[in-house]
């Protein structure tokens, strides 16, 4: 008699119960897509239901090159069968010293010809942490100026600088930060918008730091998304970032570029600061850079390498199967042009959202950058603000967002209120996916504004 392992439409649900018994009430995707995937393959996940889903989250933007891609596959097979240690903490492998050289020669010559590379734990939030620390010792100061909007992790320190306040209303304070004004068109924080917007906050905050009774001792960082990705998909203006290098360099405040979801060619180039063409002191790196496993860094400018050994350190620094299918990725993407890919499709879905926009006066604004875009659904019936925004609509999004599941399609949302559909596919994505996104889409909006969800 033959036994399966694999689950069935009924093991599924009983899965999910156990999910929802067992497991923490702090469950985020887990409560917006009941499904159980047992297969995955490039943008496409299984549900142990049969039914299929287009996957237009990525693992949060984690899959560059989707599911299981075969040249990750071939990666780790490779490193299994060489009976290379997978655990050794920071200690020197040849799967280590090749993804150090891979991710040096990705990142801008400017920045990587004089970079050090720290191997944090396995994600974001903890290279924030080491960003943050590192500048903390290096500049012997203490504080550090976010931006509105921002997100850049979970810990302490990476949650004193998120913008999230319903995040941060429960906790202490994880440090001193001062928060300064985002340049989001759409809703914009001086109520103008446009290119005066952009110059209202780097005005704002180049005379906040110079005024003497402005309050801001002068901090240890600053730390900024190019592209704010929980934030909704709100891409910074290169003249507005170029600014924010100009006025950290003129003061001595280091920059730190959060790439945590926008590197490996999210956004239609290697890396997001490439657009504005500035060289920052440090970046932090994670998701993509893994290959689909727990990866991450923070690579700084070498004067600012002043740790003392074991200044911040993490048991799964050393996980050489990431290294292994990080390399594989950030050389694939290079070699097969996807960073040119993701601007190309980019460009297309922005052209066929801002359409579809003019058909249904429920998206409010379209934007992003690359393969990282956001649609913002409003109450067209509400009264706009002195730019033209309408209310965001959280109840439609989640309404959307079920539509689109039910039409085999997973969208997540971000931003403001959560009214944001945040779209995130693999760089692989084809044309036709391209199709039959845009189509489910349309179609789960228009049914979600008739209650038809």
């Amino acid at each position: 008699m033959s036994i399966t392992t694999e689950p069935t439409p009924l093991a599924g649900g009983a899965i999910l119960h156990r999910q929802q018994v067992r497991e923490s009430a702090a469950r985020t995707y887990a409560r917006s897509f009941p499904i159980v995937p047992v297969r995955a393959n490039g943008m496409t996940v299984e549900g142990a239901d049969g039914r299929r889903y287009l996957d237009c989250l990525s693992g949060a933007g984690t899959l560059a090159l989707g599911h299981n891609h075969p040249v990750v596959l071939e990666a780790i097979r490779r490193t299994l069968d060489s009976g290379a240690p997978l655990h050794l903490l920071d200690l020197a492998t040849a799967e280590k010293d090749d993804f150090t050289t891979a991710l040096l020669e990705s990142l801008p010559a400017a920045f990587a010809e004089r970079a050090r590379v720290h191997f944090c734990g396995p994600a974001g939030t903890d290279a924030v942490e080491a960003a943050l620390k590192l500048m903390q010792i290096s500049t012997g100061r203490r504080g550090t100026l976010a931006f509105t909007g921002g997100y850049h992790g979970m810990t302490a320190g990476a949650l004193a600088v998120t913008g999230n306040v319903a995040v941060k209303e429960p906790l202490p304070s994880g440090g001193e930060v001062t928060r300064l004004p985002y340049p989001y068109a759409y809703r914009c924080p001086f109520g103008v918008g446009g290119a005066a917007a952009e110059r209202l906050a780097a005005d704002y905050t180049e005379r906040l730091l110079d005024d003497p009774l402005g309050g801001v001792v002068r901090p240890a960082a600053m730390i900024v998304e190019a592209v704010q990705g929980e934030g909704g998909a709100v891409p910074a203006p290169d003249d507005w970032l170029r600014a924010m290098r100009r006025i950290t360099a003129e003061r001595g405040i280091p920059l730190i570029l959060d790439e945590v979801q926008t590197g490996v060619g999210r956004t239609g180039a290697m890396w997001a600061v490439e657009h504005s063409g500035i060289v920052p002191d440090a970046m932090v790196l994670s998701k993509a850079i893994g290959g689909s496993l727990p990866l991450a860094v923070v690579v700084y400018r070498e004067e600012y390498d002043r740790w003392r050994p074991g200044a911040h350190t993490g048991t799964f620094r050393g996980n050489t199967l990431a290294m292994a299918a990080g390399t594989a990725t950030l050389r694939y993407v290079a070699a097969h042009g996807l960073a040119q890919r993701a601007a190309q499709v980019g460009r297309r879905l922005l052209t066929e959202l801002t359409a579809l926009q003019g058909r249904l006066p429920v998206i409010g604004d379209v934007r992003g950058r690359g393969l990282m875009i956001g649609v913002e659904l409003v109450d067209p019936a509400g009264e706009s603000d002195s730019c033209g925004a309408r209310p965001a609509d959280p109840a439609l999004a989640t309404r959307v967002r079920e539509a689109c599941l039910a039409r085999g399609l997973i969208v997540e949302l971000g931003g403001r209120h959560d009214a944001v559909l945040r779209l995130l596919p693999p760089l692989t994505i084809t044309d036709e996916q391209v199709d039959a996104v845009l189509e489910r889409l349309a179609e789960a909006i228009a049914a979600a504004v008739e209650g038809a969800a």
